[in-house]
């Protein structure tokens, strides 16, 4: 027996020590595994609404595309991981973390990118669609230039054109604005051209770049721009990561406090619970922000509240007369619909916050359904085997390591 006890004890010690070291290097290293938003990373937030272009329809396919297009823009800034979401059916959110250059993004974001050729009469000879590629490049005296090539079609209008208007101007515009109007010195027929007159070489740039993803199927009405600094950004991660952390400290020294070795047991499975919350949060490929870390926070106290919802019931067992075993899996029994009761309110309150909002508040819904899931993982099957395994390897030497009154049976 005392054998046994031995085992259970020595056991128990392993799997709460493994169990923790294990949970503490993961959560302390938990920048290797997942991204921080905008308010922790900084950078830039802008919310456009989209506006049909010309005669065309609205639709979801056109959001989608114009979606695509900046993303392909953001990509060619390098901007790691931006994120673009449509928000109802007309408009568009970007975040764009850690992005340096505000200015230059917001520009290359924005553009409508519509490009066309029109002849002196007025007529559109060429539009962006006729297009197969566009690359920066320099001139012979070193000048900005944008080396613009059509595709076949595009080729032949474009050979059309310079044979029509041999001698004349032909414009080129971007949103309806000349960007360049070159003379045709001669017929082209290769199916290249090149714009001039380009003030610096970042505009000539950016310019290609714009004509390279496309123009946007959309335009796009800036309604609001937040801007957020890295420095901001960090105090902010700082600050709400002490608080969280403060709060875990004095939860877990009132568990201690008033239960005892199961108030211990609870303080292990509390860790734990953290650990399974940004393992889980990690394999999702979600992105940590306040309103975030301010659902874990709240899903702290709702793993203490299962804990103590069981405690209570086991000392209730103990106070009836039960054995330490017996009261054990009597007080998780009786607990157990309790808990999944006052849980199941807190997951459809959740759930319709992630179906109805979007952005930051979606992201506080996702991280709240989260911590639910693992509290109650670590309530109901952690804390239960751990006292089990000390009941058993008889480390709980009267019911009083329980928080309750008594010798124990």
């Amino acid at each position: 027996m005392k054998r046994r006890a031995k085992t259970s004890s020595s056991i128990f010690i392993i799997i709460s020590l493994l169990l923790v070291v294990a949970s503490v290097l993961f959560v302390s290293h938990w920048q290797m595994f997942l991204k921080k938003g905008l308010d922790l990373e900084g950078g830039v937030y802008v919310l456009f609404e989209a506006k049909p272009v010309g005669d065309d329809d609205l639709d979801h396919d056109a959001i989608q595309r114009a979606m695509t297009i900046i993303r392909n823009r953001i990509d060619e800034l390098g901007v790691v991981e931006p994120t673009i979401q449509p928000e109802g059916e007309r408009r568009i959110r970007v975040e764009l973390p850690g992005i340096e250059d505000q200015a230059q993004a917001m520009e290359v974001i924005g553009k409508t990118a519509l490009l066309t050729f029109v002849g002196p009469e007025g007529d559109v000879l060429l539009t962006g669609k006729d297009l197969k590629t566009a690359h920066f490049m320099r001139g012979r005296r070193s000048e900005p230039l944008v080396s613009l090539e059509f595709n076949p079609e595009g080729k032949d209008k474009f050979a059309e054109a310079t044979e029509k208007y041999l001698g004349k101007p032909i414009a080129i515009l971007l949103d309806d604005e000349v960007i360049s109007a070159p003379t045709v010195q001669n017929v082209i027929t290769e199916g290249n051209a090149m714009i001039t007159n380009i003030p610096s070489a970042e505009e000539a740039s950016n310019l290609a770049l714009l004509l390279r993803s496309g123009a946007l199927p959309v335009e796009l009405e800036e309604l609001e721009t937040r801007s957020v600094g890295p420095v901001l950004g960090e105090n902010a991660l700082k600050l709400s990561l002490t608080a969280g952390l403060i709060g875990l400290a004095v939860v877990a020294a009132f568990m201690l406090f008033y239960y005892k070795f199961a108030g211990l047991i609870a303080d292990i499975s509390l860790i734990v619970y953290l650990g399974l919350v940004f393992l889980i949060l990690s394999a999702l490929k979600a992105t940590l922000t306040l309103p975030g870390i301010a659902g874990l926070i709240l899903s702290i106290g709702m793993a203490v509240d299962a804990n103590v919802l069981i405690f209570e019931r086991i000392k209730e067992e103990l106070d009836g007369g039960r054995t330490v075993f017996t009261a054990i899996n009597t007080g998780f029994d009786r607990a157990l619909r309790a808990i999944i009761d006052s849980n199941i309110t807190t997951v459809i309150a959740a759930l319709v916050l992630f179906i109805v909002t979007t952005g930051t508040v979606r992201g506080f819904a996702v991280v709240l359904l989260v911590g639910i899931f693992s509290s109650v993982l670590s309530a109901i099957y952690l804390t239960r085997y751990l006292l089990r395994l000390a009941a058993r390897s008889q480390m709980i030497k009267s019911n009083a390591y329980l928080g309750a009154r008594g010798a124990t049976k």
